[in-house]
């Protein structure tokens, strides 16, 4: 757990008691903070309470006595509406933070990596954080992915922190000073709570905001918006810039070159790896994943055959294009965090003869831009809130099914793909819409999608 002294004996206020506000509560209160906590649900102020730390309602709070309000990353703090303590705390002039703001004035010794992106930071997060514990170096992997910020160890000289951070969590980290900031790419989303896409650019930007001399930027120049914002850093020339992509020349940066990972960072242009062969990070996304990983692992001084042995090991992520196996030919691949149409996109770019699980609550957006790749659709099976807004998309593109939910499409998707019985068949859960209107998170609806293939092969041979 870090330790959070600076914060020692003052006043802070903690709203929203899930996973990272909970975890951040628990190390103020252990580094002698004076807290004051609260959730909007009754379970999780009794859990609080349960730990011995002390709730209290927002309305109840003398807030001209805090120092501090830290806010849970799904809490709003500007649009649509800030929350009633943010209201609060702003009209005091209490300062709003985030746990990633902890971490960053804790006093650890260790660099830290910071990596966001609309699509593919979970994923490069995980992996960057594999190539260097696998080289031998000590690193703690979390935030928006895997353990809360606040329950990671404080690290000394030497080692590192790799960090995925959100959006949510970027407004929130002022202090921060990232050697090593990652921004893949940006495309509409969360754009209600940002209030527009300026708000949501200006976010993300602000991974860079701390650096300086000595500090290194690594920045996806794949769309326009990234592009414009690796310009704009160019142009201040006050650290070191890597552009990375997917779809070619990033002159002294790293690309990919149709399936060749080229190392340009010393301006010679050195093939490195085939990554068409990486089975668990297919597709043109993870390409750009690569890329960044491997800049990244570089700007730490790993050797180049380290990254390549990491990169080659690296297992893939549970819910992103994860593979399940395969029933009577048939693969499954649950992609249950394509939670938007652009994540959708990108498993659907990857496969050919696809039966597609769609739906749930729809973002911004729906499935507008995808209407070139549905020649490798075989059929579309709906589910969730979203469903009848999808066929109407769909009606002209693809066979569509009405199912419901996720047991009925999984069980005819693959009844479907059995009496085609085409080669290269997929059964593929990448749902293009937020999972809330039939399960708890993305990951309760993909491990769904896993019981319900390994029930299905119970009744067939399986393959891997």
């Amino acid at each position: 757990m870090i330790a959070c002294e600076g914060y020692a004996t003052k006043h802070v206020a903690v709203v929203g008691l899930g996973k990272s506000g909970l975890a951040a509560a628990r190390a103020l209160c252990r580094s002698g903070a004076r807290v004051l906590a609260w959730d909007d649900g009754e379970a999780a102020r009794a859990q609080a309470e349960a730990e011995g730390i002390p709730v209290r309602d927002p309305a109840r709070i003398r807030w001209a006595a805090m120092d501090a309000l830290v806010l849970s990353p799904g809490i709003p703090h500007t649009y649509p509406k800030p929350h009633e303590a943010a209201r609060l705390a702003k009209h005091a002039g209490v300062p709003i933070i985030g746990d990633a703001e902890l971490l960053a004035t804790s006093g650890a010794s260790a660099q830290m990596i910071a990596i966001t992106g609309t699509n593919g930071k979970s994923t490069t997060t995980a992996l960057v954080g594999h190539i260097l514990e696998n080289a031998g170096r000590d690193v703690e992997v979390g935030g928006n992915l895997g353990p809360a910020i606040c329950d990671m160890a404080m690290m000394e000289v030497g080692s590192a922190y790799v960090l995925e951070l959100s959006s949510y969590q970027l407004e929130l980290c002022p202090s921060a000073r990232f050697k090593v900031g990652v921004l893949l790419n940006i495309t509409p989303d969360h754009l209600d709570r940002h209030g527009g896409m300026g708000g949501y650019v200006r976010a993300k930007k602000n991974i860079f905001r701390g650096q300086g001399s000595g500090d290194i930027s690594v920045v996806g120049i794949d769309d326009e918006t990234s592009r414009a914002i690796f310009d704009e850093l160019k142009a201040k020339n006050d650290r070191k810039i890597i552009p990375i992509s997917c779809a070619g020349n990033a002159p002294g940066g790293v690309y990919v070159d149709g399936a060749t990972l080229i190392d340009d960072l010393q301006n010679k242009a050195v093939k490195v790896m085939d990554v068409a062969k990486l089975a668990h990070l297919p597709g043109r996304h993870n390409a750009q994943n690569i890329a960044a990983a491997y800049a990244t692992a570089r700007m730490m001084n790993v050797p180049v055959a380290d990254i390549v042995k990491g990169i080659e090991s690296f297992p893939g992520l549970a819910h992103r294009q994860e593979r399940l196996g395969a029933l009577n030919g048939v693969a499954f691949v649950n992609d249950s965090k394509a939670t938007n149409g652009e994540a959708a996109a990108k498993a659907l770019a990857c496969y050919d003869n696809i039966y597609w699980i769609a739906g749930g609550l729809a973002k911004d957006g729906g499935l507008a831009g995808l209407e070139n790749l549905m020649s490798v659709v075989r059929g579309a099976f709906l589910i969730g809130d979203a469903a009848e807004v999808f066929a109407d998309f769909l009606a002209d593109k693809v066979k569509v099914e009405m199912c419901g939910d996720l047991e009925t499409a999984t069980k005819t998707a693959f009844a479907a793909a059995q009496d085609d019985n085409l080669e290269d068949a997929t059964v593929l859960l990448s749902p293009a819409c937020a999972s809330f209107d039939q399960f708890r998170s993305f990951e309760h609806r993909g491990d769904a999608f896993r019981t319900i293939f390994e029930r299905l092969s119970t009744d067939g041979a399986v393959s891997a």
